[in-house]
């Protein structure tokens, strides 16, 4: 399962500096797999009169020109200050948006299939990321590590269009949760081992879960970190508040999943649904309880994920799937999605309260300084649909109150500041690998612009998102 060092460096060169033509002639080098999809191949293009977000929350500029070489951003600047070379491929994008390439950090390959079962998506998930604009993720546990290691070695290789993966290890977890694929923990020593063991396999984070104990995660937080790795959370059992002081590095789905603040909570025990619903209920999030909080987490450095995208499936009043989700998914899986739904529209519910609480806590955390990133956590019922989440999350953190560029930041370079990779992706510079998102629009005006994507670049191949989106139409929940 693990590549060499020296492996991974000529798969990184090949992904980098493997575009070799010098004009739009096809590039043999794109895989056979690959090539329905790609739409521009050239060594050296420009990008010209096009509108730029360039990730690091600045407003849009318009009038911009970005020239790529070798697959990264060479000069980028006001149109007549980048000096585009002769015989350079120019594609004029006047009333178009450019963006970084997404960089998502609660992603999964699996999606569910009724009755707490869960279906490997190793052929649409990959594609739905790519055509979303999404060209780095970070799965946020995992069903089948091999089959996420092994379809990241694919990806890398040019085999498969997908985005650069960083995997995560399966869940780490204690026992009580009646999902067959998690595994549960037997005592620190336990925890240990499997940090050790899949650290070897080549995963790169840990997602610790409802049931660990304290003890369990710090023991995970001391073998990951000895090694260089993170360790996330979306934690029930431990509080944010201890596992900020156990050094925990991020933790998952806002405050949804915090039980800081529940009445009557037991060391080490996950506390009833009922309790934690009333926890945040009962919360003022501009309150000093909350401030305090924040104040811990931005003090101790954890990030937080937002994932409204699976919260807001349950909330009565809130619109279905986007169109092209629903046409993607299979039959059966639509219906059952469809079905759950509405039966939700027509049910007595706090999550209306409870998730207008969750974006403000959001926006306060960042505010206060905060890391937070995005996600979209493909899980719940079947409503989060890769790609389409993506975008979706955007929208939804604009709806939270930050502006269009500020979501678009959330979504790119504050991502990859998690990652410690923000030196190459996450915003639009010379020198940063050309991870781009073309939009018919512009989403500062109009942030439901961003569902327009038209070609996304990864590492400077330029890849058709409609033709991704067709070639899944009707398999999500099969593959």
């Amino acid at each position: 399962m693990r590549s060499s060092s020296c492996r991974r460096f000529a798969l990184l060169v090949v992904m980098v500096f493997g575009v070799t033509t010098t004009t739009s002639a096809q590039n043999s080098d794109v895989a056979p797999q690959l090539r329905p999809f790609v739409t521009v191949d050239d060594e050296t293009f420009a990008l010209t009169n096009t509108r730029v977000v360039d990730g690091t929350g600045a407003p849009a500029v318009s009038d911009q020109t970005i020239l790529v070489q070798n697959g990264v951003i060479a000069q980028f600047g006001a149109a007549g200050s980048v000096q585009i070379p002769a015989n350079t491929r120019i594609l004029d994008l006047q009333g178009k948006t450019v963006l970084p390439g997404f960089v998502m950090m609660h992603e999964h390959m699996f999606y569910p299939a009724g009755q707490a079962a869960y279906n490997q998506q190793e052929y649409s998930f990959p594609r739905l990321y790519l055509a979303s604009g999404t060209t780095t993720i970070r799965t946020g546990g995992s069903r089948d590590p091999y089959g996420d290691l092994n379809l990241k070695e694919a990806i890398d290789a040019g085999r498969v269009p997908g985005p650069t993966m960083h995997v995560t290890a399966p869940y780490l977890n204690g026992p009580g949760l009646p999902i067959n694929f998690v595994n549960a923990l037997e005592g620190p020593e336990d925890a240990r081992r499997m940090v050790n063991y899949w650290a070897d396999e080549g995963a790169t984070s840990f997602k610790t879960y409802m049931h660990i104990s304290r003890a369990e995660l710090r023991a995970v937080v001391e073998e990951a970190h000895a090694r260089g790795l993170q360790v996330t959370g979306h934690l029930c059992s431990v509080t944010y508040r201890e596992a900020a002081d156990i050094g925990i590095d991020n933790l998952e789905h806002g405050l949804f999943a915090s039980t800081d603040f529940a009445v009557g909570k037991v060391p080490d025990e996950c506390p009833g649904g009922q309790s934690r619903t009333a926890a945040i209920l009962d919360l003022d999030p501009y309150g000093e309880d909350a401030r305090a909080l924040i104040r811990h987490l931005v003090e101790r450095n954890v990030a937080l994920t937002s994932t409204l995208t699976v919260f807001e499936t349950s909330v009565p009043g809130r619109p279905v799937a986007f169109t092209g989700a629903l046409d993607a998914m299979a039959p059966d899986a639509r219906d059952r999605y469809m079905r759950t739904w509405a039966r939700i529209q027509g049910a007595p519910s706090t999550w209306p309260e409870r998730f207008q609480i969750g974006m403000k806590f959001e926006k306060a955390f960042a505010d206060a300084g905060g890391l937070l990133v995005a996600g979209t956590d493909p899980t719940g019922y079947g409503g989060v649909v890769a790609g389409y989440a993506n975008q979706r999350e955007v929208e939804l953190l604009v709806e939270a109150g930050f502006t269009a560029a500020q979501a678009i930041q959330i979504a790119t370079s504050n991502g990859a500041k998690l990652l410690g990779i923000a030196d190459s992706v996450g915003t639009i510079a010379p020198g940063m690998v050309a991870d781009l998102i073309v939009i018919d629009g512009d989403p500062t005006q109009n942030i439901q612009a961003i569902r327009r994507v038209e070609t996304v670049f990864k590492r400077g191949l330029g890849f058709d998102a409609e033709r991704l989106f067709q070639s899944v139409k009707g398999t999500v929940g099969i593959r």
